[in-house]
């Protein structure tokens, strides 16, 4: 027997645990549906810009409030700006039995595509969570050494 489940690395310590349950179910329904996996990775990603204050009627209209994020400091970088839509389609995908126009058959999500979502989720841990967490702990660092050799904090 296998272990069910995506193999992935474990959730940064920083993501709170709501939106880490998202993703590890998501990751370990990946191999049973890709459909089941990018509809909790939609809603990893919803919960996790309602978590930052980007709230609107549906979730397009949030990714649109975090893409004309006037905020520098806030700003997505340019990798994920074009690709957190894709988590958003893909869950719509998943959620809506859409028909492809020319085959009249229902467009389904694929293994790859869910993989994608997940990828893009673990770039966002990284924007929201980690890389503010890490920063923060080198400038209390920075500021502690300036501090003891009677300089003023850093800006």
């Amino acid at each position: 027997m296998h272990p069910i489940g995506a193999k992935r690395g474990p959730v940064p310590a920083e993501v709170p645990a709501s939106i880490a349950q998202d993703y590890i179910e998501a990751c370990n329904v990946l191999p049973i549906s890709a459909k089941a996996s990018a509809a909790l990775s939609r809603r990893c990603l919803q919960h996790m810009l309602r978590a930052h204050g980007y709230t609107a009627k549906d979730l397009a209209r949030e990714i649109d409030l975090l893409l004309n994020e006037s905020d520098p400091l806030k700003a997505l970088p340019l990798r994920l700006r074009e690709t957190i839509d894709a988590i958003r389609n893909f869950g719509n995908f998943a959620a809506h039995p859409n028909q492809d126009k020319a085959t009249l058959e229902i467009i389904d999500v694929e293994p790859h595509e869910a993989e994608w979502c997940l990828e893009t989720i673990e770039e966002l841990f990284e924007h929201f969570y980690v890389g503010p967490a890490v920063a923060a702990a080198k400038k209390a660092a920075l500021n502690a050494k300036l501090a003891s050799g009677g300089k003023p904090a850093a800006k």
